[in-house]
């Protein structure tokens, strides 16, 4: 075989990429990955913040962590999790949201909830904002809620992709960060870096990949590619593939963006606190207080919010939240609040958006992305989930399931 010619070649380090290298190598096949970036981990990336401590621009939960497969592969690596339980549903303080305030709203989640498990149940395929209760108060907030759940407003999500989502409840974070947890995980795989993939000829057995670094060529390919950039066509297939296409620009990518701010003053919030800037509006910003006990605030900006404040250009995020969080606490709040970071993964060539929610009418895209080509190409990531889609660890499962695909038909597949 020639130098640049393997078994398999996976495009995409992120963590869908990393579990068929992994799976792959065990099973002794030869490997490449194929990554556009200068890192591994895609949507899982922890940096180090002012302060000296870890932050996760992306993903940063440990979600369904009884049944996470990632979830004792990091504690083998050392990693240590923080298992306390979220507090997104109180307010601290019950600032500008009173207990009472707070119970009705929880009632009247649980009641959309009911509903949309119920519309589920006759397997119409609606947008889920089809099942909020008239004129109830709380719409605006479960709205928000889901600007940074889904990415997006419930007018933009399918009621069965939604219903089909499984969290067990059992959510954890890792202290030393999820990203970091994800690139020890799988640090001995070694992706050829800034080698983005821009079309793939399947044809015929070697497929042929064009690349930044020049010419591979692999008896079947793995595509982890995030779903706005196969809708776009950024890898140009030959034969073309509109069917992958037409399936990724059904699960586009919402916008769930984070700002961070250093606290001077920590202890005037509480370890593991939650604010929403408001309750009487979709565009608002939900406040992670002192997450780990650091003296930082996480906020979370999501849907038309997030989109439109990444159009505005670096800094809108932060400022938006200062903002909100200035108007919620007191504006001396601004002079011991220290913009330290903010996300812009819409804005993001390699991804363009955050993680992947099924339009109304598209529930069934999951499984039209998941299936392979022609027994030579295979596809995998979050969005290829049907139930842990959203996450690192479905993510992770969806690179196995590809890997396990591409070793049963490899045998056929002579050069």
């Amino acid at each position: 075989m020639m130098p640049d010619s393997f078994d398999v070649a996976i495009v995409g380090a992120g963590a869908a990429g990393l579990a068929a290298a992994l799976a792959l190598t065990r099973a002794g096949r030869s490997i490449v990955v194929l990554e556009a970036r200068t890192r591994p981990g895609g949507r899982a990336f922890t940096f180090a913040a002012q302060g000296g401590f870890p932050l996760d621009a992306g993903c940063g939960w440990v979600h369904s962590a009884d049944r996470n497969v990632l979830a004792p592969l990091i504690e083998a690596a050392g990693f240590v999790f923080e298992k306390h339980s979220a507090n997104w549903g109180r307010q601290s303080g019950d600032q500008g949201f009173s207990a009472t305030e707070q119970k009705e709203f929880a009632e009247a989640f649980e009641a959309f909830d009911a509903r949309l498990a119920a519309a589920a149940l006759k397997g119409i395929d609606s947008p889920a904002s089809d099942y909020f209760e008239p004129g109830t108060r709380w719409n605006n907030l479960i709205d928000a809620v889901s600007s940074y759940y889904n990415g997006a407003e419930f007018d933009r999500v399918s009621v069965l992709d939604y219903d089909a989502y499984v969290d067990t409840g059992v959510n954890w974070r890792v202290r030393e960060g999820y990203g970091a947890a994800i690139a020890a995980v799988a640090a001995s795989i070694a992706p050829r870096f800034e080698c983005a993939v821009t079309a793939i000829d399947h044809r015929h057995v070697p497929v042929r990949l064009e690349t930044q670094q020049g010419l591979v060529s692999a008896r079947a390919v793995i595509v982890t590619v995030p779903t706005n950039l196969l809708a776009k066509e950024r890898i140009a297939f030959s034969p073309p593939l509109p069917d992958k296409a037409e399936a990724a620009a059904g699960l586009r990518l919402g916008t769930a963006e984070k700002a961070f701010f250093l606290l001077a003053q920590p202890e005037e919030f509480p370890v593991e606190g939650h604010l929403f800037g408001r309750i009487d509006q979709t565009a608002t910003g939900s406040y992670h207080t002192r997450p780990f006990g650091r003296p930082y605030v996480e906020a979370f900006i999501g849907g038309r919010n997030a989109e439109d404040l990444i159009r505005e250009g670096e800094g809108a995020l932060g400022a938006f939240a200062l903002d909100e969080l200035s108007a919620l606490i007191g504006s001396a709040f601004r002079r011991r609040a220290t913009p330290i970071a903010e996300t812009g993964w819409a804005r993001d060539p390699w991804v363009l958006g955050s993680y992947s929610h099924a339009l109304p009418g598209h529930a069934g895209a999951r499984a039209a992305l998941a299936a392979s080509v022609a027994e030579r190409l295979f596809f995998a990531g979050e969005a290829t989930h049907p139930s842990f889609f959203s996450t690192v660890h479905g993510a992770w499962e969806t690179g196995l399931r590809a890997a396990e695909e591409a070793l049963a038909v490899l045998p056929s597949l002579a050069l």
